[in-house]
């Protein structure tokens, strides 16, 4: 459809390969602020003195270019993103490139943690022009939202020509824009098109194989993750290999997630004196990391982490959790019990200027000051050396020997080595403190905050620490009392007290997941009830019946250029999968054959795209494994009942949903079950119970056999 527009595509190679001067920038200080200062989000705030004229994405904005036959400028970041600021300080602040922006255009900044239905929207687009996408992402329109061109970051001269042809273009020639702009949008609809599958497909354990061998092409097994740099955690990825190994006895897989895992850990992209992980490495050996930390990706390797613990109990991963969590608890939790989003890549450097990592590197000199006699010893386990250094004589601390070799080559005892560790990571963490820190982005979002919440559960069921349940408790009210209206909706972001934006279908995607672990560790059904009342609204307000799925956006949401349907799972898992699989579960609790079916049928839908690109599909792929193999209903019925989870709950079971209670309850899977002398375990598969037992170690043998 695309391919004979052949003057966009022309034109994109030439002012991507353009060079030209242009006039010279100003200081950022403004003394008139733009429209974004009436934002919360720190993205928008941070454009707010820029001498363009920036608007927030709204009705407001979008009339006005229909009013005044303007092209927009939809430019698209997010508050860590290092080269969004490198495209303001280069074009956004510079007067000439801010007037012609002002003169020819509409402009609207969109922050796309906090609107990624318009992040996806224009994201596609550039995607089928380019090819690929990235952030900034940097599209311009039609005055009624169609896209006609887009890319990711400019220089400032390639910006300057893409403004100046761009315009003058609309002014020689509109129909020839609004024509590609007709089939570009067509393409955007069609992009992600599902039809309600109804062939019949039998889930079976040799076709999953096949898929799985397919994802074994694209694994580093020397380096852990996937071949290639940049490298990306992609917890979903590694899950649900961790779940395949274990229900398929596949040795070879469960030691690469395994090495995956301690290669990160090790890796630059693991802070070793703060805990938590940036977002990605820019090499293959996760040494350099991208410095920004994103609260999904350490709630997701929460999660992944606190799992390999449950199957291993090797207590490096452990420590990694705990580290994990003491730096989401220090510098993204807010005080009522919410978690903020991200901390930036840039800090201020010893001159006082914005640098990527400077908050997290270290001089030799630097740490001779404050390690002392410990500094040979430091340098050798963190490779302070040639294979440890970035850049500027700054080095990224990066662990490649186990601690093992590591004590025998220093003859330290594992208590001295620990002991060496504590030591080091306080005195360097007092230090950099001292540091200017990054910028944190204080908006609280719901699908975040529903992952870390089931980050903090996962945490507690490995480790047992009552502290992370009670954590998990508090941010579960918090999304209850400031994210829930009283019609049933969820909002999607908060902050300062404000909740806005009307929730997407990950935000109730996620936190339906989330209330339903958190009933597993509870047995309060309360989180049950929730679950199941926003699954009933979000099939209410998102449910598309032509395809069988669900809509990133509700019915009530205002109109964009189409309505999305979020499938492909990424880093963080596609709403779609993550509902199929809430519906599966809420199946078996409430022995809802609605429910069911309709999990059963989403899983049909994207079987065939699936087993294609299994990459592309991996939460969709664990969902598979609930159908091709084996799955278990766990009850416990009695006064002990909670005793006795105490003792399931640490176990890696990925493969089964428990319930329970320590009175009386209508649950389908207890009904019936409760008796006041004793308390009994019954294994079942849909609904069908196996002889009630009376010992952990009894179910299990019902479950493993």
């Amino acid at each position: 459809m695309l391919k004979n527009i052949g003057y966009a595509i022309i034109l994109i190679m030439f002012l991507m390969s353009c060079a030209q001067n242009n006039t010279s920038s100003s200081q950022q200080n403004q003394e008139k602020a733009n429209d974004l200062i009436n934002e919360t989000s720190p993205y928008l705030l941070q454009h707010a003195y820029n001498p363009v004229d920036w608007k927030a994405w709204n009705e407001e904005a979008l009339q006005l270019a229909k009013e005044q036959d303007k092209l927009i400028i939809i430019s698209i970041g997010y508050s860590a993103c290092h080269w969004c600021h490198v495209m303001e300080e280069e074009s956004f602040e510079n007067d000439s490139i801010a007037q012609m922006m002002n003169a020819n255009f509409i402009n609207i900044k969109v922050d796309r943690e906090e609107r990624p239905d318009v992040d996806q929207v224009y994201m596609n687009a550039v995607q089928l022009m380019t090819g690929r996408g990235g952030w900034p992402l940097n599209c311009i329109t039609l005055p009624d939202g169609r896209p006609v061109f887009g890319g990711t970051y400019f220089t400032k001269t390639q910006w300057t020509k893409v403004l100046q042809d761009m315009s003058q273009l609309y002014k020689d020639n509109p129909d020839k824009m609004v024509a590609y702009a007709e089939k570009l949008t067509e393409g955007v609809k069609q992009s992600d098109l599902i039809l309600v599958n109804e062939a019949p497909v039998e889930f079976d354990k040799k076709v999953l194989s096949k898929a799985v061998d397919a994802l074994e092409t694209a694994l580093d097994y020397k380096q852990g993750g996937q071949k290639g740099e940049p490298k990306f955690p992609m917890p979903s990825y590694l899950n649900f290999l961790l779940r395949y190994s274990y229900q398929n006895n596949n040795e070879e897989l469960k030691n690469f997630v395994l090495t995956s895992l301690h290669k990160m850990a090790n890796g630059g992209i693991y802070d070793h004196i703060g805990g938590g992980f940036s977002r990605y490495s820019v090499d293959s050996k996760w040494h350099i990391p991208h410095f920004e930390k994103m609260l999904y990706d350490n709630a997701q390797l929460v999660s992944l982490y606190s799992k390999a613990y449950q199957r291993t109990k090797n207590p490096y991963f452990k420590s990694i959790v705990e580290e994990t969590l003491k730096f989401i608890d220090s510098e993204l939790a807010t005080e009522d019990g919410g978690f903020f989003s991200s901390l930036d890549a840039d800090s201020k450097n010893a001159e006082g200027e914005l640098e990527e990592g400077a908050y997290y590197v270290w001089t030799p000199d630097e740490l001779k000051s404050e390690l002392e006699d410990d500094y040979e010893l430091f340098k050798d386990y963190y490779n302070i050396n040639t294979i440890g250094k970035w850049e500027k004589d700054n080095y990224v601390l990066y662990k490649t020997q186990s601690d093992e070799a590591f004590k025998a080559k220093h003859q330290l005892s594992s208590l001295d080595l620990e002991a060496k560790l504590k030591s080091w990571k306080q005195n360097l963490l007092e230090a950099r403190n001292k540091r200017p820190k990054p910028r944190l982005d204080g908006k609280v979002l719901t699908s975040w905050n529903a992952l870390m919440l089931q980050g903090y559960i996962d945490a507690y069921r490995a480790i047992g620490d009552e502290a992370y349940l009670r954590k998990a408790i508090v941010n579960a009210n918090f999304i209850i009392e400031n994210q829930l209206t009283e019609s049933g909706a969820l909002y999607h972001s908060y902050k300062d007290g404000k909740s806005t934006i009307d929730g997407f279908s990950e935000d109730y995607a996620h936190t339906i997941a989330a209330f339903i672990e958190l009933y597993q560790v509870t047995f309060n059904e309360q989180w049950l009830y929730r679950a199941k009342a926003l699954m009933d609204y979000t099939l209410e307000h998102f449910f598309n019946k032509d395809s069988g799925m669900f809509y990133f956006t509700s019915d009530r949401s205002a109109d964009l250029i189409t309505r999305k349907t979020e499938v492909f799972d990424n880093v963080i898992p596609s709403s779609n999968s993550v509902l199929a699989a809430s519906l599966f579960k809420l199946g078996h609790y409430y022995a809802d054959k609605t429910y069911s079916k309709l999990a059963h049928q989403m899983l049909k839908n994207v079987n065939e795209d699936m087993l294609k690109i299994p990459s592309g599909y991996t939460n969709w792929l664990s969902l598979y494994l609930s159908y091709s193999n084996p799955y278990f209903e766990v009850a416990i019925s009695g006064v002990e009942a909670k005793d006795k989870l105490k003792e399931l709950k640490a176990l890696y079971l990925p493969n089964i949903i428990i319930s329970g209670a320590t009175a009386d309850s209508d649950l389908p899977l207890l009904k019936n079950k409760f008796n006041q002398d004793e308390t009994l375990i019954y294994v079942c598969v849909n609904g069908t119970c196996k002889l009630p037992v009376r010992a952990i170690d009894k179910a299990l043998g019902q479950i493993l056999k």
